[in-house]
């Protein structure tokens, strides 16, 4: 599995809630301070860390986010009670100063002078990039355990599946009339989708190991890869959109899941290939593999160094089966190879579904002086 961990990268600027919302008994001050104290924890993820997270690290930041979730998500319920179009209200939010960097955004690792940091007066682009904070890291510890325990990995993926789909469905639409085009893209319902979709195309990754473990066989198995490919062209799709929404929206994200979608349909073409020789159809097998190989992919796909070595690895192994199954084709069978128009098409199965995020929020009512 490829790895992208730009969403991870993160960062936030200081925020003190009970230096700006005054409170009406004492009670709603403590739990201003506790929120501020719980934030000051994310506030610190980042700093001075390289992007790479042990595993205990990264399930210590998840226990964080996950503390402070539900608080947050009680102030916004309660500040949406007071009217959150009150010009007072307005004030207030703003004086709060939220700031996020934006790691997809192609502007990030262009600036010399450190992280831009984006503002949005809106308590829901606090949560909502909270949220994809939490799905990001849900997604770096699933690829954490992938070689440890494929059960878990790939529900961790569905999880930020989740995530992300609850945060494009019910959080930023909130906010959309506040979003610049030069926005942070992390603050968009449609990179939101492409998030969920590359969490469950991963997700569809594991259970493919899986399914390899226990030997599959190969006509299952070349379907699960296409299926992996439908899904991320729906994040193709839903990119599309995001880019003309972000002028800034980093290419390295499409970059991911091109070199993706590419891998895994070099290898359904491979198992789809060795299917048909197992029936019997070795001039078909052939055609398969010439097919996939005509394909020039590693040309026509960039991103990371690391990304391309794979995908020439496969190619390259793709190009010792072609040799191998032309030998055995010359000396055994002796079919002809079909031309193009009359090979089998690929056919995908998606099987991996999101885990449904379902918000917790504290029930504690707060009375807030504006």
């Amino acid at each position: 599995m490829l790895q992208f961990k730009d969403p991870t990268k993160l960062r936030t600027k200081k925020i003190v809630f009970e230096a700006v919302f005054g409170a009406n008994d004492s009670g709603t001050l403590e739990q201003l301070k506790e929120l501020s104290s719980k934030r000051l924890n994310i506030e610190s993820m980042n700093k001075n860390k390289s992007v790479r997270r042990l595993n205990a690290e990264c399930e210590q930041d998840i226990h964080k986010l996950e503390l402070y979730l539900p608080s947050l998500d009680n102030l916004v319920h309660h500040v949406d009670f007071l009217g959150y179009n009150d010009p007072r209200v307005i004030r207030l939010i703003s004086n709060l100063k939220i700031r996020w960097t934006s790691p997809l955004s192609s502007t990030c690792s262009l600036n010399i002078m450190g992280p831009k940091f984006f503002q949005i007066d809106s308590l829901r682009f606090e949560l909502g990039l909270v949220l994809f904070f939490y799905g990001s890291l849900l997604r770096e510890r699933a690829s954490q355990v992938l070689d440890t325990d494929l059960v878990q990995s790939a529900t961790l993926f569905r999880k930020a599946a989740g995530v992300y789909q609850y945060l494009g469905h019910d959080v930023l639409p909130f906010i959309r009339a506040k979003l610049s085009p030069h926005g942070p893209p992390e603050a968009t319902s449609s990179v939101s989708s492409v998030m969920s979709l590359i969490c469950l195309a991963e997700a569809q990754m594991v259970t493919i190991m899986k399914a390899e473990e226990k030997k599959t066989a190969d006509g299952l198995l070349s379907k699960l890869h296409y299926g992996v490919v439908q899904l991320l062209e729906e994040a193709t799709d839903f990119y599309s959109t995001a880019a003309k929404e972000c002028k800034e929206i980093s290419p390295g994200l499409m970059d991911y899941i091109s070199c993706s979608k590419a891998l895994h349909k070099l290898r359904s073409y491979k198992h789809m290939a060795e299917g048909v020789k197992t029936e019997g159809q070795m001039g078909t097998a052939i055609g398969l593999l010439k097919q996939a190989l005509n394909s020039k992919v590693e040309k026509n796909v960039g991103g990371l160094e690391s990304w391309r070595k794979v995908i020439k690895q496969d190619i390259n192994a793709l190009t010792e089966l072609l040799r191998r199954y032309e030998h055995e084709n010359d000396f055994v069978w002796s079919e002809k190879v079909p031309c193009d128009e009359h090979l089998p098409l690929l056919q995908g199965k998606k099987i991996a579904t999101c885990i449904p995020y379902c918000p917790a929020r504290w029930e504690r009512t707060l009375k807030l002086k504006i």
